[in-house]
Protein backbone atom coordinates (compact mmCIF):
# COMPACT_ATOMS: atom_id res chain seq x y z
CA UNK A 1 0.00 0.00 0.00
CA UNK A 2 1.37 3.39 -1.08
CA UNK A 3 1.30 5.56 2.04
CA UNK A 4 1.79 9.31 1.96
CA UNK A 5 4.11 10.96 4.49
CA UNK A 6 4.26 14.69 5.11
CA UNK A 7 7.36 16.86 5.58
CA UNK A 8 8.21 20.50 5.05
CA UNK A 9 11.05 19.89 2.58
CA UNK A 10 12.09 17.05 0.29
CA UNK A 11 15.67 17.13 -1.01
CA UNK A 12 16.16 15.03 -4.15
CA UNK A 13 19.77 13.96 -4.62
CA UNK A 14 22.69 13.62 -2.22
CA UNK A 15 25.63 14.96 -4.17
CA UNK A 16 27.43 18.19 -3.29
CA UNK A 17 24.34 20.39 -3.76
CA UNK A 18 21.93 18.07 -1.95
CA UNK A 19 24.20 17.56 1.06
CA UNK A 20 24.87 21.30 1.27
CA UNK A 21 21.12 21.97 1.32
CA UNK A 22 20.56 19.26 3.94
CA UNK A 23 23.33 20.70 6.10
CA UNK A 24 21.77 24.17 6.04
CA UNK A 25 18.32 22.75 6.79
CA UNK A 26 19.79 20.90 9.78
CA UNK A 27 21.70 23.87 11.18
CA UNK A 28 18.68 26.19 10.92
CA UNK A 29 16.42 23.93 12.97
CA UNK A 30 14.87 21.46 10.54
CA UNK A 31 14.94 17.90 11.88
CA UNK A 32 15.65 14.99 9.50
CA UNK A 33 12.75 12.57 9.03
CA UNK A 34 10.40 14.91 10.89
CA UNK A 35 10.80 18.16 8.90
CA UNK A 36 12.80 17.09 5.86
CA UNK A 37 14.07 14.03 4.02
CA UNK A 38 16.94 13.50 1.60
CA UNK A 39 16.17 10.96 -1.14
CA UNK A 40 19.05 9.60 -3.21
CA UNK A 41 18.86 7.25 -6.17
CA UNK A 42 22.47 6.09 -5.90
CA UNK A 43 23.44 2.91 -4.05
CA UNK A 44 25.83 4.69 -1.68
CA UNK A 45 27.28 8.07 -0.67
CA UNK A 46 29.35 10.07 -3.14
CA UNK A 47 26.91 11.50 -5.65
CA UNK A 48 28.19 11.19 -9.23
CA UNK A 49 31.76 10.88 -7.92
CA UNK A 50 31.19 7.25 -6.94
CA UNK A 51 30.80 6.35 -10.63
CA UNK A 52 33.99 8.03 -11.89
CA UNK A 53 36.64 5.90 -13.58
CA UNK A 54 39.49 4.58 -11.36
CA UNK A 55 42.26 6.46 -13.19
CA UNK A 56 40.67 9.81 -12.29
CA UNK A 57 42.68 10.17 -9.12
CA UNK A 58 41.99 12.79 -6.48
CA UNK A 59 45.10 14.70 -7.55
CA UNK A 60 43.62 15.18 -11.04
CA UNK A 61 40.35 16.67 -9.79
CA UNK A 62 40.01 20.37 -10.60
CA UNK A 63 38.40 22.68 -8.06
CA UNK A 64 36.85 20.25 -5.58
CA UNK A 65 35.43 22.53 -2.88
CA UNK A 66 34.77 21.22 0.63
CA UNK A 67 31.21 20.78 1.85
CA UNK A 68 30.05 23.39 4.38
CA UNK A 69 31.21 22.74 7.91
CA UNK A 70 33.76 20.00 7.23
CA UNK A 71 37.03 20.17 5.32
CA UNK A 72 38.41 17.29 3.29
CA UNK A 73 41.95 16.93 4.58
CA UNK A 74 44.81 14.49 4.23
CA UNK A 75 43.49 12.77 1.10
CA UNK A 76 46.04 10.80 -0.90
CA UNK A 77 46.22 12.43 -4.37
CA UNK A 78 47.06 9.04 -5.91
CA UNK A 79 43.81 7.41 -4.71
CA UNK A 80 40.82 7.27 -7.09
CA UNK A 81 38.60 10.30 -6.63
CA UNK A 82 35.60 7.95 -6.45
CA UNK A 83 36.99 6.43 -3.25
CA UNK A 84 38.21 9.67 -1.67
CA UNK A 85 35.07 11.71 -2.24
CA UNK A 86 32.62 8.88 -1.56
CA UNK A 87 34.33 8.32 1.79
CA UNK A 88 34.23 12.03 2.54
CA UNK A 89 30.53 12.29 1.70
CA UNK A 90 29.75 9.23 3.84
CA UNK A 91 31.61 10.76 6.80
CA UNK A 92 29.79 14.05 6.24
CA UNK A 93 26.37 12.38 6.27
CA UNK A 94 27.23 10.67 9.57
CA UNK A 95 28.76 13.74 11.21
CA UNK A 96 25.69 15.91 10.56
CA UNK A 97 23.14 13.08 10.95
CA UNK A 98 21.54 13.76 7.56
CA UNK A 99 19.89 10.31 7.35
CA UNK A 100 19.93 10.03 3.57
CA UNK A 101 17.44 7.46 2.29
CA UNK A 102 18.80 5.29 -0.53
CA UNK A 103 18.38 3.87 -3.01
CA UNK A 104 15.14 5.79 -3.60
CA UNK A 105 14.05 6.69 -7.12
CA UNK A 106 11.90 9.84 -7.37
CA UNK A 107 9.69 9.00 -10.32
CA UNK A 108 7.60 12.15 -10.62
CA UNK A 109 6.62 15.29 -8.75
CA UNK A 110 3.06 16.53 -9.11
CA UNK A 111 0.80 19.22 -7.70
CA UNK A 112 -1.00 17.89 -4.63
CA UNK A 113 -3.82 18.98 -2.33
CA UNK A 114 -3.47 21.79 0.17
CA UNK A 115 -0.75 23.55 -1.80
CA UNK A 116 1.71 20.70 -1.33
CA UNK A 117 3.82 18.92 -3.89
CA UNK A 118 3.63 15.13 -4.14
CA UNK A 119 6.88 13.29 -4.75
CA UNK A 120 6.07 9.80 -6.02
CA UNK A 121 8.99 7.50 -5.28
CA UNK A 122 10.03 3.87 -5.21
CA UNK A 123 9.58 4.14 -1.42
CA UNK A 124 6.10 5.66 -1.32
CA UNK A 125 4.79 9.20 -1.64
CA UNK A 126 6.02 12.32 0.14
CA UNK A 127 3.78 15.37 0.47
CA UNK A 128 5.98 18.44 0.87
CA UNK A 129 5.67 22.19 1.11
CA UNK A 130 8.94 22.74 -0.74
CA UNK A 131 11.28 20.66 -2.88
CA UNK A 132 15.02 21.14 -3.38
CA UNK A 133 16.07 19.41 -6.57
CA UNK A 134 19.75 18.42 -6.57
CA UNK A 135 19.79 15.62 -9.14
CA UNK A 136 22.75 16.88 -11.17
CA UNK A 137 23.47 15.50 -14.64
CA UNK A 138 25.23 12.11 -14.36
CA UNK A 139 22.08 10.13 -15.11
CA UNK A 140 21.55 11.92 -18.43
CA UNK A 141 24.61 11.44 -20.66
CA UNK A 142 24.28 13.34 -23.93
CA UNK A 143 24.74 11.28 -27.10
CA UNK A 144 24.85 13.40 -30.29
CA UNK A 145 23.36 11.90 -33.43
CA UNK A 146 25.25 11.74 -36.72
CA UNK A 147 24.37 10.13 -40.06
CA UNK A 148 25.48 6.51 -40.29
CA UNK A 149 25.85 6.09 -36.53
CA UNK A 150 23.77 2.93 -36.51
CA UNK A 151 26.02 1.32 -39.17
CA UNK A 152 29.23 1.51 -37.13
CA UNK A 153 30.60 -1.99 -36.56
CA UNK A 154 32.89 -1.03 -33.69
CA UNK A 155 32.08 0.01 -30.15
CA UNK A 156 30.51 3.29 -29.09
CA UNK A 157 30.55 4.40 -25.47
CA UNK A 158 30.06 7.56 -23.43
CA UNK A 159 32.18 9.07 -20.66
CA UNK A 160 29.58 7.67 -18.24
CA UNK A 161 30.72 4.15 -19.27
CA UNK A 162 34.46 4.83 -19.37
CA UNK A 163 36.35 2.51 -17.01
CA UNK A 164 39.97 3.34 -17.83
CA UNK A 165 42.47 3.24 -20.72
CA UNK A 166 43.53 -0.41 -20.65
CA UNK A 167 40.42 -1.60 -22.49
CA UNK A 168 41.52 0.36 -25.60
CA UNK A 169 44.87 -1.38 -25.99
CA UNK A 170 45.76 -1.86 -29.66
CA UNK A 171 42.59 -0.16 -30.89
CA UNK A 172 41.98 2.90 -33.07
CA UNK A 173 39.97 5.34 -30.99
CA UNK A 174 38.08 8.49 -31.98
CA UNK A 175 37.40 10.73 -28.97
CA UNK A 176 34.62 13.29 -29.47
CA UNK A 177 34.43 16.29 -27.14
CA UNK A 178 36.47 19.33 -26.20
CA UNK A 179 35.92 19.45 -22.43
CA UNK A 180 37.98 18.26 -19.49
CA UNK A 181 36.81 14.64 -19.84
CA UNK A 182 37.72 14.47 -23.52
CA UNK A 183 41.26 15.70 -22.96
CA UNK A 184 41.74 13.45 -19.94
CA UNK A 185 40.52 10.41 -21.88
CA UNK A 186 42.85 11.17 -24.79
CA UNK A 187 45.92 11.63 -22.62
CA UNK A 188 45.20 8.35 -20.81
CA UNK A 189 44.29 6.28 -23.86
CA UNK A 190 47.08 7.39 -26.22
CA UNK A 191 49.85 5.23 -24.67
CA UNK A 192 47.65 2.11 -25.04
CA UNK A 193 45.83 2.69 -28.32
CA UNK A 194 47.06 1.93 -31.83
CA UNK A 195 45.90 5.43 -32.83
CA UNK A 196 43.78 8.25 -31.45
CA UNK A 197 41.86 11.01 -33.19
CA UNK A 198 40.42 14.02 -31.35
CA UNK A 199 37.29 15.64 -32.76
CA UNK A 200 35.44 18.68 -31.39
CA UNK A 201 32.65 20.95 -32.62
CA UNK A 202 34.53 24.11 -31.65
CA UNK A 203 38.27 24.73 -31.34
CA UNK A 204 39.27 24.13 -27.69
CA UNK A 205 40.37 27.11 -25.64
CA UNK A 206 43.22 26.53 -23.20
CA UNK A 207 43.49 28.98 -20.32
CA UNK A 208 46.92 30.09 -19.19
CA UNK A 209 47.64 31.53 -15.76
CA UNK A 210 45.54 31.70 -12.59
CA UNK A 211 41.76 31.79 -12.70
CA UNK A 212 40.94 34.54 -10.21
CA UNK A 213 37.68 35.34 -8.45
CA UNK A 214 36.77 38.08 -10.91
CA UNK A 215 37.12 35.74 -13.89
CA UNK A 216 35.09 33.11 -12.06
CA UNK A 217 32.26 35.53 -11.40
CA UNK A 218 32.22 36.61 -15.03
CA UNK A 219 32.05 32.99 -16.23
CA UNK A 220 29.23 32.12 -13.84
CA UNK A 221 27.34 35.25 -14.93
CA UNK A 222 27.35 34.02 -18.54
CA UNK A 223 25.84 30.68 -17.53
CA UNK A 224 23.37 32.43 -15.22
CA UNK A 225 22.11 34.64 -18.04
CA UNK A 226 21.09 31.60 -20.08
CA UNK A 227 19.16 30.21 -17.11
CA UNK A 228 17.41 33.54 -16.59
CA UNK A 229 16.31 33.39 -20.21
CA UNK A 230 14.88 29.91 -19.76
CA UNK A 231 17.53 28.28 -21.96
CA UNK A 232 19.27 25.00 -21.12
CA UNK A 233 22.38 25.81 -19.09
CA UNK A 234 25.87 25.42 -20.49
CA UNK A 235 28.64 24.14 -18.27
CA UNK A 236 30.86 26.67 -16.52
CA UNK A 237 33.89 25.01 -18.21
CA UNK A 238 32.40 25.82 -21.62
CA UNK A 239 32.87 29.52 -20.92
CA UNK A 240 36.08 29.39 -18.84
CA UNK A 241 38.21 27.25 -21.13
CA UNK A 242 40.47 24.39 -20.10
CA UNK A 243 43.29 25.09 -17.62
CA UNK A 244 46.71 24.63 -19.17
CA UNK A 245 48.91 22.26 -17.16
CA UNK A 246 51.99 20.13 -17.75
CA UNK A 247 49.99 17.15 -19.02
CA UNK A 248 48.13 19.32 -21.55
CA UNK A 249 51.37 20.94 -22.72
CA UNK A 250 52.95 17.53 -23.25
CA UNK A 251 49.86 16.29 -25.08
CA UNK A 252 49.99 19.27 -27.43
CA UNK A 253 53.72 18.79 -28.00
CA UNK A 254 53.33 15.05 -28.70
CA UNK A 255 50.45 15.61 -31.10
CA UNK A 256 47.96 13.67 -28.97
CA UNK A 257 45.84 16.82 -28.58
CA UNK A 258 45.74 17.50 -32.32
CA UNK A 259 42.17 18.67 -32.65
CA UNK A 260 40.17 17.90 -35.80
CA UNK A 261 36.86 19.53 -36.76
CA UNK A 262 33.64 17.56 -36.43
CA UNK A 263 33.18 14.78 -38.97
CA UNK A 264 30.17 14.75 -41.28
CA UNK A 265 29.13 11.14 -40.91
CA UNK A 266 29.97 7.80 -39.33
CA UNK A 267 30.80 4.85 -41.57
CA UNK A 268 30.78 1.14 -40.73
CA UNK A 269 34.53 1.27 -40.03
CA UNK A 270 35.23 4.86 -38.99
CA UNK A 271 34.32 8.51 -39.53
CA UNK A 272 34.28 10.68 -42.66
CA UNK A 273 34.57 14.43 -43.16
CA UNK A 274 32.82 16.55 -45.81
CA UNK A 275 36.03 16.80 -47.86
CA UNK A 276 36.13 12.99 -48.19
CA UNK A 277 38.85 12.35 -45.62
CA UNK A 278 38.27 9.15 -43.66
CA UNK A 279 39.73 7.83 -40.40
CA UNK A 280 39.37 4.15 -39.53
CA UNK A 281 38.18 3.43 -35.99
CA UNK A 282 37.44 0.51 -33.71
CA UNK A 283 35.93 2.71 -30.97
CA UNK A 284 34.11 6.04 -30.80
CA UNK A 285 34.23 7.53 -27.30
CA UNK A 286 31.64 10.29 -26.83
CA UNK A 287 32.98 12.72 -24.21
CA UNK A 288 30.06 14.98 -25.00
CA UNK A 289 28.83 15.88 -21.56
CA UNK A 290 25.56 15.53 -19.73
CA UNK A 291 22.20 17.25 -19.44
CA UNK A 292 20.26 18.13 -16.29
CA UNK A 293 18.30 15.14 -14.93
CA UNK A 294 14.89 16.79 -14.53
CA UNK A 295 12.39 14.42 -16.14
CA UNK A 296 10.69 13.73 -12.79
CA UNK A 297 9.67 17.41 -12.65
CA UNK A 298 7.93 17.29 -16.06
CA UNK A 299 4.36 17.11 -14.61
CA UNK A 300 4.86 20.56 -13.07
CA UNK A 301 5.37 22.18 -16.48
CA UNK A 302 8.44 24.17 -15.45
CA UNK A 303 10.27 24.18 -18.80
CA UNK A 304 10.28 27.32 -20.90
CA UNK A 305 9.89 27.32 -24.71
CA UNK A 306 13.70 27.56 -24.96
CA UNK A 307 14.00 24.15 -23.26
CA UNK A 308 15.39 25.21 -19.88
CA UNK A 309 13.83 26.11 -16.54
CA UNK A 310 13.84 29.79 -15.66
CA UNK A 311 15.06 30.39 -12.13
CA UNK A 312 15.26 33.39 -9.83
CA UNK A 313 18.17 32.66 -7.51
CA UNK A 314 17.47 28.97 -6.97
CA UNK A 315 13.66 29.21 -7.17
CA UNK A 316 11.81 28.01 -10.27
CA UNK A 317 9.90 31.03 -11.60
CA UNK A 318 6.98 28.84 -12.70
CA UNK A 319 6.61 27.27 -9.23
CA UNK A 320 8.26 28.94 -6.20
CA UNK A 321 7.92 25.73 -4.18
CA UNK A 322 10.66 24.17 -6.33
CA UNK A 323 14.34 25.07 -5.96
CA UNK A 324 17.07 23.94 -8.33
CA UNK A 325 20.55 23.62 -6.81
CA UNK A 326 23.58 22.38 -8.70
CA UNK A 327 21.82 23.58 -11.86
CA UNK A 328 23.37 25.99 -14.35
CA UNK A 329 25.50 28.57 -12.55
CA UNK A 330 25.56 26.52 -9.33
CA UNK A 331 26.86 23.36 -11.02
CA UNK A 332 30.38 23.83 -9.62
CA UNK A 333 31.14 22.50 -6.15
CA UNK A 334 31.49 25.96 -4.61
CA UNK A 335 28.37 27.11 -6.48
CA UNK A 336 26.44 24.10 -5.16
CA UNK A 337 27.36 25.03 -1.59
CA UNK A 338 26.13 28.58 -2.03
CA UNK A 339 22.96 27.47 -3.79
CA UNK A 340 22.12 25.04 -0.98
CA UNK A 341 22.38 27.82 1.57
CA UNK A 342 20.36 30.25 -0.59
CA UNK A 343 17.59 27.72 -1.21
CA UNK A 344 17.18 27.00 2.51
CA UNK A 345 17.09 30.70 3.33
CA UNK A 346 14.37 31.24 0.73
CA UNK A 347 12.35 28.23 1.90
CA UNK A 348 12.46 29.36 5.51
CA UNK A 349 11.05 32.70 4.43
CA UNK A 350 8.34 31.04 2.33
CA UNK A 351 7.25 28.73 5.15
CA UNK A 352 7.26 31.59 7.66
CA UNK A 353 4.98 33.61 5.39
CA UNK A 354 2.58 30.67 5.11
CA UNK A 355 2.54 30.12 8.86
CA UNK A 356 3.52 33.26 10.81
CA UNK A 357 3.48 31.26 14.02
CA UNK A 358 6.43 29.21 12.79
CA UNK A 359 8.56 32.33 12.45
CA UNK A 360 7.85 33.24 16.04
Amino acid sequence: MNRTREVDVVVVGAGQAGLSAAHHLRRTGFEPDRDFVVLDRSPGPGGAWQFRWPTLTYGKVHGMHALPGMELTGADPARPSSEVISGYFAEYERAFDLRVRRPVDVREVTDGPGGRLLAETSDGTWATRALINATGTWERPFWPRYPGQETFRGRQLHTAQYAGPEEFAGQRVVVVGGGASGTQHLLEIAPYAAATTWVTRRPPVFREGPFDESAGRAAVALVEERVRQGLPPRSVVSVTGLPMNDAIRQGLKDGVLDRQPMFERITPDGVRWADGRHVAADVILWATGFRAALDHLAPLGLREPGGGIRVDGTRAVADPRVHLVGYGPSASTVGANRAGRAAVRDIRRLLAEEEPAVAA
